[in-house]
């Protein structure tokens, strides 16, 4: 098998990202594909920065990976492969000062860590293993990447693959019914809820402690009832404070109402020629 790596004449000046078309030319399958990506990089970032404060890192969305020469360049059909999300560690986040357009794999050498696909079919097309055109063949045999992730919406499910000696094994899932990435510090599982204005079955990101990672939204909302049961506290307290200042008054008004008694009593015992003190 011949590999990138393997290219019979090192002499050949190879294109890079700026010469290879950044797209396929086809249109995006369904109106999930962009929400559904932007929801994985939107959480998943606080954590990758933290992985990565160099910031040499790449989050892929619908971009191809070029993995073999084409003539003419054919995206998915002679040499790359568009996964929905994908995600490089060690890796510059731009090149040449520039943006990616693509992912050159014989400009890059890295591998990408963990790619997912987003099924718009009945998920053959994920699952493809026909040598050097099949989609599953080609991340297992060719671009490698340690994960390989098919999620199907309308299943409410996703098969999360580990390359382990050079082919895929299905990864089980751990007792939250979640898929562990050890290298990104994350679980990979399917949470129900809503996003933007879409009720589904998400692909989401949590902690190895199995707290749900927030995106933008989610963090504004939290902090907006923060803020609110912080002002709700303030208030309470405020409330406390009054009621304990009340009291406090109360009683200094209780023990000058004593003093005086004290004070007429003695008065009283004084004109009878008593000494109180006495």
């Amino acid at each position: 098998m011949t590999s990138f790596a393997e290219l019979p004449n090192p002499a050949i000046k190879l294109p890079d990202h700026t010469q290879l078309p950044e797209s396929d030319g086809t249109f995006v399958k369904n109106t999930l594909e962009h929400p559904q990506s932007l929801l994985l990089t939107d959480s998943v970032t606080p954590t990758l920065e933290a992985l990565h404060p160099d910031g040499r890192y790449c989050i892929g969305q619908d971009t191809g990976i070029y993995w073999r020469i084409a003539e003419p360049p054919e995206p998915l059909v002679r040499g790359a492969e568009s996964p929905d999300w994908f995600y490089v560690p060690n890796v510059p986040s731009m090149l040449d000062g520039t943006f990616r357009r693509s992912y050159v794999l014989w400009q890059e050498f890295i591998a990408p860590l963990i790619v997912l696909e987003f099924v718009s079919g009945n998920g053959s097309e994920e699952r493809d293993r026909t040598p050097w055109t099949g989609k599953f063949w080609i991340y297992e045999q060719v671009i490698r990447p340690a994960f390989y992730g098919i999620y199907e919406v309308t299943k409410a499910s996703v098969e999360v693959y580990h390359l382990v000696e050079g082919q895929y094994h299905l990864l089980p899932a751990n007792d939250r019914g979640h898929y562990p990435i050890a290298q990104m510090r994350v679980e990979l599982g399917i949470w129900h809820g809503q996003y933007l204005n879409l009720e589904l079955p998400w692909l989401r990101w949590w902690d190895n402690q199995g707290n749900l990672l927030l995106n933008g939204q989610e963090k504004a909302v939290l902090a907006d009832l923060r803020t609110e049961q912080a002002e709700r506290q303030l208030e309470q307290a405020e409330t406390q404070l009054e009621q304990a200042e009340t009291q406090l008054e109360q009683a200094e008004t209780q023990l000058e109402q004593e003093r005086q008694r004290a004070e007429r009593l003695a008065a009283l015992l004084r004109a009878q020629g008593i000494e109180p003190d006495v």
